[in-house]
C-alpha cells in the first residue's frame, strides 16, 4: 500500500547492472513503524536474500554472535556449531559470500542488516569496514553482491553519507521511507468517511505500522470517540501514545536525557514556534536549546518552515501526529488515564483536539493537496511552484493577514488558500479576504494574473458562495470530499 515507487527503486538496485557484478550499496531509513522491515524481507523472500537484524543494546559480542547465527542459519548450518563470534570484518565477508552461494541462478546475492545503527552503537567502525569490502569488490578482490544497510534512527543514517564518512559517494540507493499521504492512510485504514479519515490522521498519520495494533476506526463519526479511547488513551495498549512516544526517542542514540526533549516537544505543540519563544517557555536561553532542537529536527521529530513572502526566522512546528496527540492531550493528563479515566479526560481535551490539533492538521493537509494533488486535479501538471504559508502587511488597513495555503513560482502568485476546520460553513466574506490579500500581493509587484483563489472547508460552503464560484473559473472550493479525491456530483 501507498510503496510502488520505493519498490521499483529497489527492483531496479537489485536488477540492474550484471547481477555477477561488484557489490552495489544501498539505504533504507525512516522512523518506527513506516514499513521498512516488510519491505525488505519482502525483498528477501522474493531473492532467497539473506536477512540480519540487529538488537539494541545487546552488546558487541553478542550483536556478532546474533550476526553469526543468521548467516549460519541461511547457509542450512546449526548456530550450536558456532565457536565464538568472529570479527565484524570476517562476518561481513562471510554474509556476502553466503548470500551468493545460496542466491538462485540469475538472481543477485543479497544481504540486508536492519537496525543497522543498533550494531553501530558498539561497533562504530562497521562503516569503514564497509568500504573496504566495497572498494575490494570494485576491483574485483572481494565479494560483489547487493548490500541493504537499514535503521530508524534517521541521524545516523543520514550522517552515513555525509560529508567525509566512509560510505559517502558509495550508496547508489538512499530510500527515506516517510509516513503514507492521507488518501493512501484512508485506503490502509479502509475509511470511506472522509470526516474520520482526517480525524485518524491528525491523530497517527499515515505511519502504517499503527493499522495492525489498533482496533478498525468507527463505521460512523460518533463513534470516533471511542475509537480513540479505546486505542490511544488506554495504558494498557502498545499503542497507548505515552508509551509510544518514549520508545520513538529511545530510537534517536543523540536523545539521552529525554527529559529536555519532552519539553521542548510540549513547548513546540502548544505554539511556541521559534527558538526564542521555546527558550522563554522552558525559562532558558536559545543556546541551551539549540542541540537538542537540531537533534530533534535531524530525527524527523520537528520541522522548520520559513514564510515564503517574507523568509524571516522559520517557525517550528512538531511533525509527527502521535508525538503532538501526546504532547496535547496525554501528557497533561497522564495521572487520570493510568486512574482508567480515559472517557472523561477525552470529554475535557476535545476542545483541545478540535483548535489545536484538527484545525493546524487541515491547513497542513490543505497545503499537501496543493502540492501533491492539485497539479492533476486542477490541470497544471507542471505544479504550481513552491507551497507553503505566508503573511502579508496591509499597511494601510493597518492590519497583518496569515495566509494558510501559499503557491509561488518565482514572483508569480499561483495559488491563495484558506482553510479552516470549523463547525460553520465559510461563505462570501472568505473570498472576500482572499481578493483582498490578492490586491495586497498585486501592490507588492507580485504577478496574480493567473492566481487561484482556494478554500478549504471541513463543513462544506454557503450556497451563495457555491453559486460565485461556479462563476469565477479563478475559485476553487475545496471540501472534504475533493480532499480525499472523491467524485463530487455537484462539481
Amino acid at each position: 500500500m501507498g510503496r510502488a515507487r520505493q519498490w521499483q527503486t529497489l527492483n531496479r538496485f537489485l536488477f540492474e547492472g550484471d547481477v555477477n557484478g561488484p557489490l552495489r550499496l544501498g539505504l533504507v531509513s525512516g522512523r518506527r513503524r513506516t514499513g521498512k522491515t516488510q519491505l525488505l524481507v519482502a525483498a528477501c523472500e522474493a531473492l532467497g536474500g539473506l536477512y540480519i537484524p540487529c538488537v539494541q543494546d545487546e552488546g558487541d559480542r553478542a550483536a556478532r554472535s546474533r550476526f553469526g547465527a543468521a548467516i549460519a542459519e541461511h547457509a542450512g548450518l546449526g548456530a550450536s556449531l558456532l565457536g565464538a563470534p568472529e570479527s565484524w570484518e570476517v562476518l561481513l565477508h562471510a554474509a556476502l559470500d553466503t548470500a551468493a552461494r545460496t542466491a538462485p541462478p540469475g538472481t543477485p546475492a543479497l544481504v540486508v542488516i536492519d537496525e543497522f545503527p543498533y550494531a553501530m552503537a558498539d561497533a562504530p567502525q562497521l562503516p569503514s569496514l564497509i568500504q573496504h569490502l566495497y572498494d575490494d569488490s570494485q576491483n574485483r578482490r572481494g565479494p560483489g553482491g547487493r548490500l541493504i544497510l537499514c535503521g530508524s534512527a534517521l541521524s545516523v543514517m543520514q550522517n552515513l553519507l555525509s560529508s567525509t564518512k566512509p560510505l559517502r559517494g558509495r550508496a547508489i540507493m538512499d530510500i527515506r521511507l516517510n509516513a503514507l499521504d492521507y488518501r493512501e492512510a484512508a485506503q490502509l485504514w479502509d475509511i470511506e468517511d472522509p470526516e474520520i479519515a482526517l480525524r485518524v490522521h491528525a491523530c497517527v498519520g499515515g505511519i502504517p505500522g499503527y493499522h495492525a495494533l489498533m482496533t478498525n476506526p468507527a463505521a460512523d463519526i460518533q463513534d470516533f470517540d471511542r475509537w480513540l479511547v479505546e486505542n490511544l488513551l488506554d495504558p494498557d495498549r502498545s499503542v497507548f501514545t505515552r508509551i509510544e512516544v518514549d520508545y520513538l526517542l529511545r530510537e534517536e542514540p543523540k536523545i539521552t536525557n529525554r527529559t529536555i526533549y519532552y519539553d521542548i516537544l510540549t513547548a513546540v505543540a502548544n505554539g511556541a514556534n521559534t527558538p526564542t519563544k521555546i527558550g522563554s517557555t522552558l525559562g532558558r536561553d536559545d543556546n541551551s536549546i539549540r542541540y537538542p532542537l537540531s537533534v530533534l529536527e535531524s530525527a524527523g521529530y520537528v520541522t522548520r518552515s520559513q514564510d515564503l513572502l517574507r523568509g524571516r526566522r522559520p517557525t517550528i512546528t512538531v511533525s509527527d501526529p502521535v508525538i503532538r496527540f501526546d504532547r496535547l492531550i496525554t501528557a497533561p493528563h497522564l495521572g487520570q488515564l493510568e486512574l482508567g479515566r480515559a472517557e472523561q479526560v477525552w470529554l475535557a481535551a476535545a476542545p483541545t483536539f478540535r483548535s489545536s490539533i484538527l484545525g493546524p492538521h487541515f491547513e497542513e493537509l490543505a497545503r499537501d493537496w496543493t502540492h501533491r494533488f492539485a497539479p492533476d486535479e486542477l490541470g497544471h501538471p507542471a505544479g504550481f511552484g513552491e507551497v507553503g504559508y505566508a503573511t502579508i502587511q496591509d499597511h494601510a488597513g493597518r492590519a497583518k493577514h496569515e495566509i494558510d495555503v501559499l503557491a509561488k513560482h518565482a514572483d508569480q502568485i499561483t495559488i491563495i488558500g484558506e482553510a479552516k476546520a470549523t463547525l460553520t460553513r465559510r461563505g462570501l466574506p472568505d473570498l472576500s479576504r482572499l481578493d483582498t490579500i490578492r490586491t495586497l500581493l498585486t501592490r507588492e509587484s507580485h504577478n496574480t494574473e493567473q492566481t487561484i483563489l482556494t478554500l478549504f472547508s471541513t463543513t462544506g460552503f454557503t450556497p451563495d458562495l457555491e453559486s460565485t464560484a461556479t462563476q469565477r473559473p479563478d475559485v476553487e472550493l475545496i471540501d472534504l470530499n475533493r480532499l480525499y479525491g472523491h467524485e463530487d456530483p455537484g462539481r
